[in-house]
């Protein structure tokens, strides 16, 4: 049932359907990742290392949703983990992760404009690139200004498109792996060709888990999703649970595919960006299988991957910021809400942050790889929030007494799940760019790792200021107002039914 906007205009409207919550957690993790960077992992660890590597991260996002969607259907709220690494681990955590997740979206909100500017060139050379990216802005802009539905309805659709892009994908580089379509089969010759299908060893796949775990960025908006739900309880362990097989499935499928057609050693595989367009794995098996016009294709899926993570990017950064001042750990403006049950004011600010953002790539090239290097591992960061936060919820939940009966979705495999995530995403982080520090490049080690002490700056500040401590487990606040809202909103629904039948 849809939760009534209160009069002191405070709260967002719960909108969202089942079928939104999973199609948006399934096409945060279908984009550029898979449509460009996965040739890249081939290249770099061989098709044997990239599974691997793309196996290990999915396996420690499949953790890290479970435990999210534990704290989600147990306090499904805006803020999701930033909320929950408030009242389960230090108000000071909570403060930098909040912060540390908006800084992150407002920033890759102006790169991913930056990016629909250089698709569209592909078509439109002739055309100032700044043009499509200011119009790319106000589009994204509009969307997010209607209605949660209106957000719901785009990304359902954008990521509808890529998914049926991949299944395409794969049953045609399938018949031309077996020679039905491409003029000859290449069965898997290509797949062990050489050194293949592990290259480099060890070392080669703890750099492709980097490029995997980049891919996979976007998850966790299920989470911040979940404040916006209409039935979180029911909706997010169902998109929690198909999502990750067909993640999973259509990551290892796609590589196995382009594996078996274009050989690692191909110069073409090395392509990294949306700008490569013309060289993305996809682009190459489907015109390795005759069809022409794959790259104009390809470029309007990019194209949709690109306005799809833009998208989300809005509603994310604008929720948290919202949910940072319903906190008071952001300007109380920002905790207006309008009508339609939109955060005006916060979407207001991160359009206005991501704008100036995207300006400075036009007029001050330094300041803007500042911002993208700033922004870098700021997923990653969350995703220790996350690990962290649902590790301390589960035990501070089982020392006040309360059992795990009592939750409506129960994450399995506790406490190897959040540990395991913990690790792994400490590993990622630390080997974002190992080169630099075997050759003693402080610059690039800077540049690399600047999101740790931005976050770490953030948690000091607050800690300091508020003199905060770590919450002991026995004193973790495990109530659930939301919960007790959506109760009395029912209630009051059905009770006004009733009036209205004895009328």
């Amino acid at each position: 049932m849809k939760e009534q906007t209160q009069s002191d205009q405070n709260h967002v409207k719960r909108s969202l359907q089942t079928r939104h919550l999973s199609m948006i957690a399934l096409g945060g993790s279908i984009g550029t990742g898979l449509f460009v960077a996965s040739g890249q992992a081939i290249s770099q660890a061989g098709p044997g290392g990239a599974i691997v590597a793309y196996v290990g991260i999915g396996l420690m996002v499949y953790f890290l949703m479970t435990s999210l969607g534990e704290m989600a259907t147990y306090l499904p709220v805006t803020g999701s983990f930033a909320t929950y690494s408030a009242r389960f681990v230090d108000p000071a955590f909570g403060f930098a992760m909040g912060w540390n997740y908006w800084f992150n979206w407002a920033i890759t909100l102006a790169v991913d404009v930056s990016t629909a500017a250089l698709v569209m060139k592909f078509w439109f050379p002739h055309i100032p690139q700044w043009t499509w990216s200011v119009i790319a802005l106000a589009v994204i802009f509009l969307i997010n200004a209607l209605s949660v539905r209106s957000f719901g309805e785009t990304e359902y659709w954008l990521s509808l498109i890529k998914v049926v892009t991949v299944i395409v994908f794969l049953i045609v580089g399938l018949l031309t792996i077996i020679g039905i379509m491409g003029g000859h089969a290449t069965y898997l010759d290509n797949f062990f060709y050489k050194k293949a299908p592990f290259v480099g060893g060890i070392p080669s796949i703890l750099s492709v888990f980097v490029v995997a775990g980049f891919s996979f960025q976007g998850t966790e908006l299920v989470g911040i999703t979940a404040g916006e739900s209409e039935n979180p309880a029911e909706s997010v362990p169902r998109a929690i649970k198909q999502v990750f097989w067909r993640i999973l499935l259509f990551y290892i499928l796609a590589i196995f595919v382009i594996a078996c057609i274009i050989p690692y050693t191909s110069p073409n595989l090395l392509g990294s960006s949306a700008s490569d367009i013309a060289i993305s794995p996809f682009t190459l098996v489907f015109r390795r299988a005759g069809l022409a016009s794959a790259a104009s294709v390809m470029n309007a899926v990019i194209l949709t991957s690109v306005v799809s993570a833009a998208n989300s990017g809005m509603y994310a950064s604008t929720r948290m910021l919202f949910s940072l001042a319903e906190d008071g750990k952001a300007p109380a403006i920002f905790k207006k809400v309008n009508k339609r049950g939109i955060p005006f004011p916060a979407l207001i600010g991160t359009t206005t942050v991501g704008l100036f953002t995207f300006l400075s790539s036009i007029w001050g090239d330094q300041i803007y790889t500042f911002l993208v290097a700033a922004s870098g591992l700021t997923g990653f960061i969350a995703w220790v929030g996350i690990a962290v936060s649902h590790y301390r919820f589960r035990r501070a939940f089982k020392v006040q007494g309360h059992s795990t009966d009592e939750l409506i979705y129960s994450a399995k495999w506790f406490p190897f799940g959040p540990l395991l995530s913990f690790v792994l995403c400490i590993l990622v982080i630390i080997g974002q760019d190992l080169k630099s520090f075997a050759h003693f490049d402080w610059q690039a080690i800077l540049i690399s790792y600047m999101s740790v002490p931005l976050f770490l700056i953030l948690f000091f500040y607050y800690k300091i200021k508020h003199h905060t401590h770590m919450i002991p487990l026995d004193q973790v606040d495990l109530t659930q107002p939301e919960i007790a809202k959506q109760k009395k909103a029912l209630a009051d629904k059905f009770a006004a039914q009733e009036a209205e039948e004895k009328k």
